[in-house]
C-alpha cells in the first residue's frame, strides 16, 4: 500500500503550491484568491527516491456544516482521516492565527501523524514566523518555499520514515503472482482475444463535462458508490478537475469530473478563466466524454457548442439526460430529444444518448455500457478491402459530379489512423469535390460501418500524375 500525505491548513497558506511542487506539474489551480481548492486532488508524489501519493485539501474554516464551507471542510476531514500522514501548513509571513491554533487541536484529535509546514519562509519576514511555528507544539517546524522549492531536503527527512513504512508493507502484502501459476491452460489464446484482454487492463479514461448545475458531480458520486466530489444547489462549485480511480465489472476506469462550462462571454474572471482551461485539458485528454445534459432544459446552445468542441477534439461522445426522474411524459420527451438530437448534431449522427438521474441512481449501467461500446468504435479499424467493396458501392449509387464539364475519379479509399477514425480518399483534383459529396461519403461510411457516436476525418488526396511531367523529360 503506497503511502498517503495529506496537505491541510487554513485558506491560502500555499497548499496547492506545495501540491504542484510534489507531482511536478501544475494539476491544481492556484490564485491569491482565498478558498480556490474546494475538492480534494490526489496525485502521484515524487521527493527524491520516495514515491507517495499526496492529496490537496480545501482550506479548513469553521463553518455550519450544510453550508458550502461546512461540506468543503467535511471532505477535509475525510482526507485526514485515510492519510498515512499529514502536511499542517501555515504562512510564516503572516504568523500563528488563532485559525491556525484551532485546526492543530483538532488534527490532535484525529489522531493522525502530522508534520508542521512554515510555508512562504523565504526572507527575513519569514524567519520570524517559522521560529513562532513551535508555539503549535508539533516539533520542529519544516521551514520552506513551496514557490521557490526551498527547504525540501527538510521535508524529504522528514517524509522518509512514513513513506518507507508504507512501502515495506507493501513489499509483503502485493507479491505478484508466478505467470505459469495463473495460466489458464496450454493453448494460447487467439490474437484478437488476447488484444480485447489487454485492453480491458487499461484504465477506460471518462470525463464527464457540460454545463454548470447539470448534476456532474453527483453523477460522479453515484458511480463510484461515495461522496468523493462537493455537491450542492450552488452553481459553479467544481473548480479544478478531479480524477477518480474506479472499477467497472472488472474494468478499471478513471473518472475526470469537471468545472461548467458557460458561454465564454460571462467567462470573465480570472479563477473561473482557470477552471474552464482545467477543464478543456482534461476533456482533451480524455478518450470518451460525457456531456451531461439537464433533461428539463435540454440542447441549450451552450450545450451544442460543448459537443461541437468534443467532436473537434476527436474525442468518443455519450450525450446524458440527468435528472430524467424529473420528467413527466417520458415517452414523449425522449421522441422529441432523440429528433432534436439527430437535426441539432448531425456531425455526430446517431450518437449514443443515456436517459439517467444521478440523484437516485437510475440509468448508471446503461452509461457505462454505452461509453464502453463507443470506446470500442473509437478505436476501430477497417481493412481496405472492405473500404473499397465500400466505396465501389458507394460510386455506383452517386458518383461524384463532374466539375467544370470535368468528371471527379475517386480511385480507393483507405483508413490511416484511429482515435477517432481517419480515412483518406485519393482522387482527382481533390480541391474541387464539393463539400456536399464529402458529407455524403462521410454519413454513408457512418451507417455502413456502424461508427455512431464518434467523430470521423476524411482527408483527400490527390494521387501521383505518370503525365504531370512528360515534356520535361522529353
Amino acid at each position: 500500500m503506497t503511502a498517503t500525505v495529506a496537505i491541510v491548513g487554513r485558506p491560502n497558506v500555499g497548499k496547492s503550491t506545495l501540491f504542484n511542487r510534489l507531482v511536478g506539474k501544475k494539476l491544481a489551480l492556484v490564485d491569491d484568491t482565498p478558498g480556490v481548492t474546494r475538492d480534494r486532488r490526489e496525485g502521484d508524489a515524487h521527493l527524491g527516491d520516495l514515491s507517495f501519493t499526496i492529496v490537496d485539501t480545501a482550506g479548513l474554516e469553521e463553518a455550519d456544516a450544510e453550508s458550502l464551507s461546512g461540506r468543503m471542510r467535511a471532505q477535509t476531514e475525510e482526507a485526514i482521516r485515510s492519510a498515512t500522514v499529514v502536511l499542517f501548513v501555515i504562512d510564516a509571513r503572516t504568523g500563528l492565527i488563532p485559525m491556525d491554533r484551532h485546526f492543530a487541536e483538532m488534527l490532535r484529535r484525529i489522531d493522525v501523524p502530522s508534520i508542521l509546514i512554515a510555508n512562504k519562509a523565504e526572507g527575513r519576514l519569514g524567519e520570524a514566523g517559522a521560529w513562532e511555528a513551535y508555539g503549535l507544539g508539533f516539533g520542529d517546524p519544516i521551514a520552506l518555499s513551496a514557490e521557490h522549492g526551498e527547504g525540501m531536503a527538510d521535508l524529504y527527512a522528514a517524509l522518509m520514515p512514513y513513506v518507507d513504512a508504507a512501502d515495506a508493507e507493501a513489499a509483503v502484502t502485493d507479491v505478484p503472482l508466478d505467470p505459469r501459476e495463473t495460466a489458464g491452460g496450454e493453448d494460447e489464446d487467439e490474437d484478437e482475444e488476447a488484444a480485447a484482454a489487454l485492453a480491458r487492463t487499461i484504465p477506460l479514461r471518462i470525463c464527464v463535462t457540460g454545463r454548470p448545475n447539470a448534476g456532474k458531480s453527483t453523477l460522479i458520486n453515484k458511480l463510484i458508490g461515495e461522496d468523493r466530489m462537493l455537491v450542492g444547489p450552488e452553481a459553479g462549485i467544481t473548480r479544478d478537475s478531479i480524477s477518480v480511480d474506479w472499477e467497472w465489472h472488472g474494468r478499471p476506469v478513471k473518472l475526470f469530473d469537471t468545472a461548467g462550462l458557460r458561454r465564454k462571454a460571462r467567462v470573465q474572471d480570472k479563477l473561473e478563466k482557470l477552471s474552464v482551461a482545467d477543464a478543456l485539458r482534461a476533456v482533451r485528454f480524455a478518450e470518451v466524454v460525457v456531456v451531461c445534459l439537464d433533461a428539463t432544459i435540454p440542447f441549450e446552445k451552450q450545450d451544442l457548442q460543448i459537443v461541437d468542441l468534443v467532436v473537434k477534439e476527436g474525442r468518443a461522445l455519450v450525450i446524458a439526460l440527468n435528472k430524467w426522474d424529473l420528467i413527466e411524459d417520458r415517452v414523449a420527451a425522449w421522441k422529441k430529444m432523440r429528433e432534436t438530437c439527430d437535426h441539432l448534431l448531425p456531425q455526430v449522427r446517431g450518437v449514443p444518448m443515456v436517459r439517467l438521474s444521478g440523484l437516485m441512481g437510475e440509468g448508471l449501467e446503461d452509461l457505462m455500457k454505452a461509453a464502453e461500446a463507443v470506446h470500442r468504435t473509437w478505436n476501430r479499424r477497417i481493412s481496405t478491402a472492405k473500404m473499397n467493396r465500400w466505396l465501389e458501392g458507394v460510386l455506383e449509387r452517386h458518383p461524384p459530379p463532374a466539375v467544370s464539364g470535368r468528371r471527379i475519379r475517386i480511385r480507393y479509399a483507405t483508413q490511416v489512423k484511429a482515435r477517432p477514425p481517419h480515412f483518406v480518399l485519393f482522387c482527382s483534383r481533390p480541391e474541387v469535390l464539393p463539400d456536399s459529396y464529402t458529407r455524403y461519403l462521410v454519413n454513408d461510411l457512418r451507417e455502413r460501418f456502424e461508427l455512431a457516436g464518434v467523430p470521423l476525418r476524411l482527408s483527400l488526396r490527390a494521387g501521383d500524375n505518370p503525365y504531370h511531367d512528360k515534356n520535361q523529360r522529353r
